[in-house]
């Protein structure tokens, strides 16, 4: 499947329809992708999620009209699908750091628009090497320490790096009870697609129905098959970049020559005996399903 010219599709409706109601559900089915998957694939490619980069286009389109027409705020905030002025004032302050009022009386605009984005997925020339198998993995039960953010505004990318080292500073999971393995898990789950919430947890496998601590959660994932990526070995200065370059090549490279899509709201990396010494690597799961054909 194509995923440039699939999500550029969505890119071009989402460009034309910024006065009407979007609904991921909807952008997906144009796609030809899942939800989620689509989802997922879209934050890769263009940088952002779905709804966050339909909300800074709406934005740039209102100060973009503050600046070059008469019009009433309310009523520009209406036609971009704010249902309230107070709403539109918040987002637009939050977006440009400055009121809409603000905003078309100053002599000097410090920040530029939110441009339409653009696919080339020669862009992501890849390069790394990443070893890939695919395993059932059964059952499992995790205890471990929440972390609520939100992949909006790279919020997320400063938030886990600070939350692991809070853990491993404190010594965290030698809290956790009778873990099966040493191994503990960094896992991303209970996704809202349409505020880019979810859940990362850490934590490690335990037995079924082991109780939890108070401040830590207990959750138990179904058997299901899993695409288990390796990270390039490296050393510990370039080891996030690693980490995080294995995932862009994942959703820009093998998974549009796969046949396979993001099944389901969880996917972890496992942190585990190769993560100690000079030269590092952890395994990236994503759980995977065959992609039904779909013509548009």
């Amino acid at each position: 499947m194509d995923y440039e010219v699939c999500i550029q599709r969505t890119l071009d409706y989402i460009e034309e329809n910024l006065h009407e109601r979007i609904l991921l559900e909807e952008l997906a089915e144009l796609a030809c992708f899942s939800p989620f998957h689509y989802h997922r694939v879209f934050h890769f490619l263009v940088g952002e999620s779905v709804m966050d980069y339909v909300r800074k286009r709406r934005l740039s389109h209102a100060a973009s009209r503050l600046l070059n027409s008469e019009d009433k705020v309310i009523d520009i905030a209406i036609d971009l699908g704010f249902q309230y002025h107070e709403s539109f004032n918040r987002a637009f302050k939050k977006c440009y750091g400055m009121s809409p009022k603000q905003y078309r009386n100053t002599t000097f605009i410090p920040v530029s628009l939110h441009q339409k984005a653009y696919l080339n997925m020669s862009n992501f020339t890849g390069g790394i090497s990443m070893e890939m198998k695919l395993v059932t993995k059964p059952a499992f039960h995790i205890i471990g320490y929440d972390l609520k953010t939100r992949n909006t505004d790279g919020e997320n990318n400063r938030e886990i790096p600070k939350f692991w080292q809070h853990y491993i500073q404190n010594n965290l999971g030698a809290k956790i009870p009778s873990p099966l393995n040493k191994n503990e898990l960094g896992l991303c789950t209970d996704y809202n697609t349409t505020t880019g919430e979810f859940v990362y947890m850490i934590g490690m496998e335990v037995a079924q129905g082991t109780q939890p601590p108070e401040g830590m959660s207990y959750r138990s994932f179904p058997e299901m098959e899993y695409a288990v990526f390796t990270t390039p070995k490296a050393t510990e200065e370039n080891f996030p970049s690693s980490i995080q370059a294995t995932w862009v090549e994942i959703f820009s490279k093998w998974f549009p020559d796969s046949g396979y899509e993001h099944d389901g709201t969880v996917e972890f990396e496992l942190y585990d005996e190769r993560c100690v010494g000079k030269e590092k690597q952890i395994d990236i799961y994503i759980p995977v399903k065959k992609q039904q054909a779909k013509v548009k």
